[in-house]
């Protein structure tokens, strides 16, 4: 694993973010900056996948549970080969492929079409049980929020995947602290995560989010359990890269103006004012 890659990508990631949204003027700058780290790791080291075969039978799955986050994805997809980078300003515009959240049927790399919370990490489910029942190898990967954990198909996903003893799934959960109105303790507390996945019948990991050397411990770890699901519990930082995002839950899901853009921009760069 090329750490200094990733890290490269990941800046990259989180440039198509800010252009993407600026474009847009509108969309979720703050939790697609938070699981850039996942989303470089998976796309550009982990997943079994082929940018020119989007399609292939046999590749690894990710489902963005947290699909108000398709910034982050959509960049990943372009960054890693699916379609131009070029094509990210046309987010959230009318007629493009790339809508406020993933669609599986117009984006080529998107496995599921997600946006209503909880609905991801079931889909997720179902294609683990699908390989589990044709003997297929291939793995299936899904981001969650903190926020979205507060739903109640989170947790009978949860049950489901325990049941049927799908240890060819990982649920990550970016626990970046904040959700559209607030921090997640005060809107709807659902700590301690971890310790609810284990309850269910999982095995949980708690990590360092934005750091990918736990990452990937966390992800073969995973890979020596048996017939169990893993979730793996991210501390991250919302709105990470950019410095008056950090920590801001009023990033959540507001797009930066001109000014703003250009300030964003500037520090991922590492342009000096």
């Amino acid at each position: 694993m090329n750490v200094q890659l990733l890290q490269e990508k990941a800046n990259a990631i989180r440039i198509g973010i800010i252009e993407s949204t600026h474009a847009a003027k509108s969309g979720h700058p703050g939790g697609s900056l938070s699981c850039t780290e996942l989303i470089s790791y998976l796309y550009f080291y982990r997943m079994n996948i082929d940018p020119a075969n989007p399609q292939w039978e046999d590749r690894d799955r990710f489902v963005l549970s947290k699909g108000h986050c398709a910034p982050a994805l959509y960049s990943a997809l372009a960054h890693r080969g699916f379609f131009e980078p070029s094509r990210l300003t046309e987010l959230r515009k009318l007629g493009s492929f790339l809508q406020g959240h993933p669609d599986m049927k117009a984006t080529p790399g998107v496995d599921m079409s997600t946006g209503s919370l909880g609905q991801g990490i079931s889909a997720a489910c179902g294609m683990a049980l699908t390989a589990k029942a044709t003997n297929k190898n291939w793995r299936v990967y899904t981001l969650l929020g903190d926020g979205e954990c507060e739903e109640g198909q989170v947790w009978e996903a949860a049950m489901f995947a325990a049941h049927y003893k799908l240890d060819n799934l990982i649920a990550f959960v970016d626990f970046n602290g904040y959700q559209i109105d607030g921090a997640v303790t005060d809107v709807m507390n659902p700590t301690p995560i971890d310790e609810k996945f284990a309850s269910f019948g999982w095995h949980t990991v708690v990590i360092d989010g934005h750091d990918y050397n736990a990452i990937d411990a966390a992800v073969e770890e995973a890979l020596t359990i048996k017939d169990k699901p893993c979730a793996v519990i991210m501390k991250t930082v919302k709105g990470k890269g950019v410095s008056f995002m950090e920590n801001n839950y009023k990033w959540h899901g507001v797009a930066t103006n001109d000014e703003q853009k250009e300030q964003a921009l500037n520090e991922l760069k590492g342009v000096q004012a």
